[in-house]
């Protein structure tokens, strides 16, 4: 363990303040694994489904650019997940969806995933590989070129002669693929690496090239010996897009019977966050979180109003009942 977290902290120094924008970022990314990762398909040993939404950059007002034009959106992303163990395939399945707009691009991604699993010293060893297939749109209709600004800027005109800028709508359909690995000692500690996008697959119709994208997880949960009820769980994500941008991710959460949680947590050069949550009915648990922001798109910019991210999970198991074999008896009698 002191290897690890050594590892994990020297991971979170280096280069931590590069700012860029790589894929989709979440609050409660300790709930959300598969998502980063494969490799987390059927770890839980629950049939496990997962739902989130997240709002970002609140009051952030985007003015459309032609009279009756539509403005672009915000950045939002919304994520479906589930998996489930399998046994007679030894590891897991794993499906997520996930869609997001930013503008007016808008990005929706199915993945499916097959983990592999092992038992590993104390705990369990799962490698993955995942298939990716990605629909991407990008609306050109409210976009200004330089002859829109000709004449009166107030008034430019809906159309433009850019060719760059014409077509109404441009779309391409991608394939690409993840992989992991990831190993956890349940009630005690996991980590995980992770590659997103691992063939780079390109897009001539939008100009696009998918970022490959690693992902370092890792989180811990101490269970305080005078009080067991209450336990600590503090967590990392460490992501970077082709090695050119690096993001941080550190929260820690404090639960309390496996009933209420709540925390803080901070994203490097980006925002402080805040979460709390509830588990009941021993199968289902939500979650909401705020992101204060601290760069220049937040309250110091007089920009953004922070993000909100709302979350929900659902986790049970079905038993089958064995029949118990069938006993027959066959009388000999003997003369």
């Amino acid at each position: 363990m002191p290897k690890i977290a050594l590892f994990l902290a020297l991971m979170l120094v280096v280069e931590a303040y590069s700012q860029a924008q790589i894929e989709g970022q979440y609050t409660h990314f300790m709930f959300n694994r598969l998502s980063y990762n494969p490799a987390y398909a059927g770890s839980s040993g629950n049939i496990s489904a997962t739902v989130l939404y997240r709002s970002q950059w609140l009051g952030f007002d985007l003015q459309a650019p032609v009279a009756g034009g539509e403005a672009g959106s915000a950045p939002t992303d919304m994520l479906f997940s589930v998996d489930l163990p399998v046994r007679w395939l030894h590891g897991g399945l794993g499906l997520n969806f996930t869609s997001e707009k930013l503008g007016y691009h808008s990005n929706n991604v199915i993945e499916l995933d097959y983990a592999f699993r092992l038992y590993w010293g104390a705990g369990t060893l799962s490698a993955a590989v995942g298939a990716e297939l990605q629909s991407c749109q990008f609306k050109t209709t409210n976009l200004l070129g330089m002859s829109d600004l000709s004449g009166d800027p107030a008034n430019p005109v809906a159309t433009s002669s850019d060719p760059l800028l014409t077509g109404g709508e441009l779309s391409d359909f991608l394939i690409d693929v993840a992989t992991g690995l990831y190993y956890q000692v349940p009630g005690i500690y996991y980590v995980g690496l992770s590659v997103k996008n691992l063939l780079g697959a390109k897009s001539d119709q939008l100009n696009l090239t998918n970022a490959r994208t690693l992902y370092l997880m890792g989180g811990y949960e101490y269970t305080f010996p005078y009080n067991p009820s209450l336990k600590f769980k503090p967590s990392a994500l460490v992501k970077t897009a082709d090695f050119s941008a690096i993001q941080a991710d550190v929260a820690c959460l404090l639960d309390y019977e496996n009933t209420l949680w709540g925390g803080v947590g901070y994203r490097w050069g980006d925002a402080f966050t805040l979460m709390a949550g509830l588990n009941f009915l021993k199968i289902m648990q939500v979650g909401v979180a705020y992101d204060l922001t601290t760069s220049k798109l937040g309250f110091g910019g007089g920009r953004s109003l922070g993000s909100v991210e709302v979350y929900m999970n659902l986790a049970f198991q079905i038993n089958v009942n064995k029949k118990n074999p069938t006993v027959s008896r066959n009388t000999l009698y003997l003369r």
